[in-house]
């Protein structure tokens, strides 16, 4: 039986997914990567993920908007999801953690070893 954890990782920059998902598989989880939200979406609707890191901005569906279908998803209600963005400064963060149910949101540049420790935390965390 394979216990490791399922993390999908959304993001139209190949090379960052690549080093997101490398960092992943180092820490132990199992990957699977989405160059873009449309196809993360029917990913997860395909098969069933313990934690999602999507980029925010994406052609043909926005990391945003994956949230909400991911959230009206009676399986990913309480999914973790980390959101990585360039726009920090300009998206109202609070409100969007609070309305979507984002757990972390990471601006870039970041440290994908800090994104690690935070999947780690949040994979420990038991879902109440």
């Amino acid at each position: 039986m394979n216990d490791q954890k399922k993390v999908l990782i959304v993001d139209d920059n190949l090379a960052l997914a690549r080093v997101i998902q490398f960092a992943m598989d180092e820490a132990g989880f199992e990957t699977v990567t989405a160059k873009n939200a449309r196809i993360a979406y029917e990913l997860a609707q395909e098969t069933q993920f313990d934690l999602v890191i999507t980029d925010q901005q994406m052609p043909e569906m926005t990391g945003l908007e994956l949230c909400k279908h991911l959230r009206d998803m009676p399986e990913y209600a309480d999914c973790p999801i980390n959101l990585l963005t360039a726009k920090g400064l300009e998206l109202e963060l609070p409100r969007l953690q609070e309305d979507l149910g984002i757990n972390a949101v990471f601006s870039k540049p970041f440290s994908p070893s800090t994104l690690v420790k935070t999947v780690l935390e949040q994979m420990a965390t038991p879902v109440s």
